[in-house]
C-alpha cells in the first residue's frame, strides 16, 4: 500500500514541480504511442502538472489528463491552455468504458493500487489500445549522480509494470537517453519536489540541503561549475490491450 501522505505531497510545490522536473523526450512519447491513429484519445493518468500531457499534445493527439491533487490540477490548467484536468485517480477513472485509445502514466505508476488500477485501465482502453507507464530515471552510472541520490534518499520506481496481467499483451521496453541542464541551485530545487524531502522533518531537510551544497562545492566533477548536465534514461513500458 502506498503512503497517501507522500502520494499527495506535491500540490504545495506544484509550480516548482512543473518548472524543475525533467521533460520527456519526444521520441520516447512517440514510441509509446506508435501505431495509434492521428489525433488519438490519450488519457494521462496521474497527470501531475501536465509535463507528459503537453508532450502528448505536441504530437497532435487529444489528451484527457486525470489527477487527484487539486494543487497539481490547478498548475496543469494554468500551464496548458485549452486543457482542463479531471479530478480522479487510477483506481477511479471518470471515463466511460472503452473510450481511450491509450493510457500513459508519467512517473506516477508506483503510487497506484495496482489491482484496482489495472482493472480501471483495462476498462477504459479499447481493444488494441496502449498502456504505457513512463519514467525518467537518473543515470546513476555517473558517480556524482549516484551520490546525489544517496544524499537525497531517492530511488527510482520503474519496473514490474504489468507482468502476468491478463488483459494486456507482452511488455515492450524502450530506452531513451537525455539530459537536463540546471544550475546547482536548480538541482536542489528539483530535489525539493521529491516526496521524501517534502514529508521529512525540518531537521532532516536541513541536513539534506547542507550535504547537497557540500557535494556541489567539493565533488571534482561539479566544483566551480555554473551549470551541470543531469543525465537521465527515459524508460517506456508499452503494452497493448488484448
Amino acid at each position: 500500500m502506498t503512503d497517501p501522505t507522500q502520494a499527495l505531497s506535491f500540490g504545495a510545490v506544484a509550480a516548482h514541480y512543473d518548472r524543475f522536473r525533467p521533460r520527456y523526450p519526444q521520441e520516447a512519447v512517440r514510441w509509446a504511442l506508435a501505431g495509434l491513429a492521428p489525433s488519438a484519445r490519450v488519457v494521462d493518468l496521474g497527470a501531475g502538472t501536465g509535463i507528459l500531457t503537453r508532450a502528448v499534445l505536441a504530437l497532435g493527439h487529444q489528451v484527457v489528463p486525470i489527477e487527484p491533487d487539486p494543487g497539481m490540477r490547478a498548475q496543469l490548467d494554468a500551464a496548458t491552455p485549452g486543457i482542463v484536468a479531471l479530478a480522479g485517480s487510477a483506481e477511479s477513472v471518470p471515463l466511460p468504458d472503452g473510450t481511450a485509445d491509450a493510457v500513459v502514466v508519467g512517473q506516477a505508476y508506483h503510487w497506484f493500487d495496482r489491482e484496482r488500477a489495472h482493472a480501471e485501465i483495462a476498462r477504459v482502453v479499447r481493444p488494441g489500445g496502449v498502456f504505457a507507464p513512463i519514467w525518467n530515471v537518473r543515470d546513476e552510472e555517473v558517480a556524482w549522480v549516484a551520490e546525489l541520490s544517496r544524499i537525497a534518499h531517492i530511488g527510482d520506481s520503474a519496473g514490474n509494470v504489468i507482468e502476468k496481467y491478463a488483459d494486456f499483451g507482452p511488455i515492450e521496453l524502450g530506452r531513451f537517453a537525455h539530459t537536463s541542464t540546471l544550475t546547482p541551485g536548480e538541482v536542489i530545487e528539483l530535489l525539493h519536489t521529491r516526496s521524501y524531502w517534502l514529508t521529512a522533518p525540518a531537521k532532516e531537510r536541513g541536513k539534506i540541503d547542507r550535504q547537497l551544497r557540500d557535494l556541489f562545492a567539493s565533488h571534482p566533477d561539479l566544483a566551480g561549475r555554473d551549470t551541470v548536465e543531469l543525465p537521465y534514461q527515459t524508460l517506456v513500458f508499452r503494452s497493448r490491450r488484448r
